[in-house]
């Protein structure tokens, strides 16, 4: 016989008692004071030893609900492991659509089926993969605790086996050809001039939209001619960039060129302006603060394709038309890998590998043992022999 109080979920400040006779276990809700669920685990054992305890519904209430581990996920786990921006579409993944569903299940009547029927319907409302697959982590997530708790023995949200389809991450992107790109940028020079410097830092380093409007001017080594990405912007936050580190991304002479003109143009503003000191950012607004970035894309950069007579694509596809005209150019995916931050080549290869250039004969042939003279005169020695014997 044993009966204990345990905190669940931990740190949530909730007790209850947990009561285990003669091979069965039940969980009582008590509350928030610790004394009382103390004093209540001291009657229970009292009365189990009378034999006065029965393991009726009305005396033992169920484990803790799904909603119970998902307020203190929610407020604990993922603040403290994921970055805000995440924290938030969790917040309204849970209230919009899993706490209706799970909030006051017991968490041991939670199954597989359950978990994979509940995300099928989810898909069949037309809901993308991506949502969908955020709705499972937060399912698993809040499940965990329960695991740690050892309230159940399982995740069972873990392996539901193939659930989404799979699209071809190929198909996803709509990158700009060379002289479409020229286009664009020409479009920017004559239309947009102040923000052509931004537009050719999108072209030239495949960094995010986000990545280059966080970019202040102590990342730029001019020198060395290369760029070192530190932050991005995130929903109006600032916070690390999508890898969780940061990258040096190399600088190409244009842009180099560009952004140093950027820079003594900004000291000259600053000047005029009467700023106290020359704005930290790379690229600024009217007040000199950062740019932000949904006005960008509306504002200039869409009116920017227009004027260039092409087609719509997103600010994204700037970051696939760098990559893909590298490896067109022969770079190696490793060296895209490391310019775009992504935490592994594999991801580059999803999305780029059918780019790359196909095998190299010349290279499989630098393989080969040397021909010398003397190897190509026994080589036909051998072959004149060969011919003798099969007449013969």
């Amino acid at each position: 016989m044993a009966v204990k109080i345990r905190e669940r979920p931990k740190g949530s400040g909730v007790w209850w008692v947990f009561i285990d006779h003669n091979g069965k276990r039940k969980a009582k809700k008590i509350g928030r004071d610790k004394k009382v669920a103390l004093d209540a685990a001291r009657k229970i054992a009292a009365k189990l030893t009378l034999g006065e305890f029965g393991f009726d519904r009305a005396e033992a209430k169920a484990v803790p609900t799904f909603g119970d581990y998902a307020e203190t996920w929610i407020k604990t786990t993922v603040p403290a492991t994921c970055k805000p921006s995440t924290l938030k579409d969790y917040q309204v993944i849970l209230k919009h659509h899993v706490l209706p569903v799970f909030k006051q299940v017991p968490v041991d009547q939670i199954n597989r089926l359950k978990v994979k029927n509940f995300l099928l319907d989810k898909l069949k409302t037309g809901l993308a993969s991506s949502t969908v697959g955020h709705m499972k982590s937060v399912i698993s997530g809040t499940l965990n605790l329960a695991v740690d708790d050892e309230v159940i023995p399982a995740n069972p949200a873990h392996r539901l086996g193939k659930i989404f389809r799979v699209k071809k991450i190929q198909d996803q992107i709509d990158p700009l050809t060379r002289d479409e790109l020229v286009l664009l940028l020409d479009s920017f020079r004559r239309h947009f001039p102040d923000h052509y410097p931004l537009a050719l830092t999108l072209a030239r380093t495949g960094v995010r939209l986000g990545e280059a409007l966080a970019l202040q001017w102590g990342d730029l080594d001019f020198n060395g001619r290369f760029i070192m990405v530190r932050r991005t912007f995130s929903r109006g936050g600032l916070v690390t960039p999508k890898s969780g580190k940061s990258r040096r991304v190399d600088m190409s002479r244009q842009l180099a060129e560009t952004l140093n003109a950027l820079n003594l143009e900004r000291k000259k503003e600053t000047l005029r302006r009467g700023w106290p000191d020359v704005p930290e950012w790379v690229f600024i607004n009217s007040d000199g603060g950062p740019l932000d970035g949904n006005h960008w894309r509306a504002r200039v950069f869409k009116k920017a394709l227009s004027k260039a007579g092409l087609r719509e694509v997103r600010i994204h596809d700037l970051r696939h038309s760098f990559a893909s005209m590298l490896i067109q150019a022969g770079e190696s995916l490793a060296y895209v890998r490391d310019q775009l931050g992504h935490h592994s080549i594999q991801v580059t290869v999803d999305i780029y590998g059918h780019l790359a250039p196909e095998g190299n004969k010349d290279a499989v042939d630098r393989l080969d043992d040397p021909v010398s003279d003397a190897t190509i005169r026994n080589l036909s020695a051998t072959s004149q022999e060969e011919r003798a014997s099969h007449v013969a």
